[in-house]
């Protein structure tokens, strides 16, 4: 397919700057691929869609406070330093990217406000992109303690125009984030509230965790017409067994595997064994790019927010849900003022 087949127009204000009030106050989009019908709801009535025996599979991903702001030595020049992934922890090695980054060169170093943290310029990688190492007296929980205090919550600035505050560290978010390394979060599963999940499982809903580590990957955009020739950045993942177990359990069974966003999606389709059954990895990579036509062989449903146009996880939406039924669909939430992106509302496609 092509890159421009996922351009539309979509109005500004549609994006959602903030959070809901309430954390599962989303709408919800439901799109069935068998009949085409496109019903509309609140994210609360998820809690009818699934029943004993399915399976939510969630990304338990934790985002860390991945923008900092340092400043160049000798000139005092203010410089975004946004962290990106850990390359060699004894070495305190980052991937990163900087702006300006026609300012940053290799030898530079740059200070962290008042703070004992020091970043030194060892490498350019691409036109934004750079290896710094970090110079710290602490060990590593310590500097990792720092970069919390200093670092701020990495939403989006270029689409959600406004200053960060305190709520989007609770907000950007999910109640089942325990696993520290992502730069964005798997914004599907941040709908969802304790007491939703307590509901789902007293149904005899399972919620399993895999885990995907948001990194540019995700969100870094699409520049060339033909997808098959596009290349995404590797995203560190892992499967545990237990997770398998359950979801392998539930397709031999025909029930629901739904995945909780399109980095689920993504991760349980990184690790299919040759009988398309769901195999236990850790600490793997993948770089799997999906668009349509895919035929997945986990996910049978999918939990996922409204895209931006030409993303990739618009794609990804796509080649799980159809190309022309989604493309309808987005026409369609902009017609009933649906809300777009981090913040915005919800689509389950079953």
């Amino acid at each position: 397919m092509k890159l421009s087949q996922f351009k539309f127009d979509l109005p500004h204000s549609l994006i959602a700057m903030q959070p809901k009030e309430q954390r599962d106050g989303a709408r919800m989009m439901v799109v069935d691929r068998a009949t085409g019908k496109i019903e509309h709801k609140m994210f609360t009535d998820i809690v009818d869609y699934f029943d004993e025996g399915d399976i939510m599979v969630t990304n338990n991903t934790k985002v860390f406070p991945a923008r900092l702001y340092g400043s160049k030595e000798k000139t005092g020049a203010k410089i975004e330093v946004f962290l990106l992934r850990e390359l060699n922890r004894e070495m305190r090695l980052w991937d990163v990217l900087v702006d300006p980054a026609r300012k940053i060169r290799v030898g530079n170093k740059l200070y962290f406000g008042e703070s004992d943290l020091v970043a030194e310029v060892i490498d350019n990688t691409t036109s934004r992109g750079r290896t710094i190492r970090f110079l710290f007296d602490g060990d590593h929980e310590e500097m990792m303690q720092t970069i919390h205090e200093l670092g701020e919550t990495p939403l989006p600035k270029d689409i959600i125009q406004r200053e960060v505050n305190d709520l989007d560290r609770e907000r950007f978010q999910t109640i089942f984030a325990t696993e520290e390394g992502a730069v964005s979060a798997p914004t599907a599963g941040m709908h969802f509230t304790k007491n939703i999940m307590r509901k789902m499982q007293i149904k005899g809903v399972d919620f399993s965790p895999i885990t995907l580590h948001i990194g540019i990957g995700t969100f870094r955009g699409v520049e060339v017409e033909d997808l098959t020739k596009h290349k995404t950045d590797s995203e560190n993942f892992s499967i545990p067994q237990a997770t398998c177990d359950v979801v392998n359990t539930a397709l031999d069974s025909g029930k629901r595997v739904c995945a909780v966003g399109t980095t689920a999606l993504k991760t349980l389709e990184s690790s299919v064994s040759a009988s398309d059954r769901l195999k236990a990895i850790e600490n793997s990579w993948t770089d799997k790019f999906l668009f349509p036509p895919y035929e997945f062989k986990i996910g049978n449903s999918l939990l996922t927010n409204f895209h931006l146009p030409q993303s990739i996880v618009l794609m990804s939406a796509c080649a799980f849900g159809g190309y022309d039924l989604i493309m309808e669909a987005y026409q369609v939430a902009i017609k009933e003022k649906y809300e777009f992106f981090t913040y915005g509302d919800v689509m389950l496609i079953l």
